[in-house]
């Protein structure tokens, strides 16, 4: 049974930075496009970035310039470098592991990441 386990996020000033990380295991994380997505209370949920399985990234205009995703196949995570945050980026963060061959879905608990004005 494929599990994600995320790390990071917590409380910072708007302008500051934050390092989320979640690692994948009870699967081949080699066959995972690993994404990132965030739900606020009374949104959808929505993606924020994604990485396929040969290390092609997919922003949201909303994150760009400021998010990195970066995948880490030795240690079967992926990360998320937020920069320049913003109040509006508070919400719940999930990692999503996708299988795309199957349209198979994988999610993380979820991290609270608040932004202070």
């Amino acid at each position: 049974q494929v599990q994600l386990v995320e790390s990071g996020g917590g409380l910072v000033q708007a302008g500051g930075s934050l390092g989320l990380s979640c690692a994948l295991s009870g699967g081949p994380f080699s066959i995972y496009t690993m994404g990132w997505y965030r739900q606020v209370p009374g949104k959808q949920r929505e993606l924020v970035a994604s990485i396929t399985t040969t290390a092609d990234t997919n922003y949201a205009d909303f994150v760009k310039g400021r998010f990195t995703i970066s995948r880490h196949s030795a240690k079967n995570s992926v990360s998320l470098q937020m920069n320049s945050l913003k109040p509006e980026d508070t919400a719940v963060y999930f990692c999503n592991a996708r299988w795309s061959k199957i349209g198979r879905d994988h999610w993380g608990q979820g991290t609270q990441v608040t932004v202070s004005s």
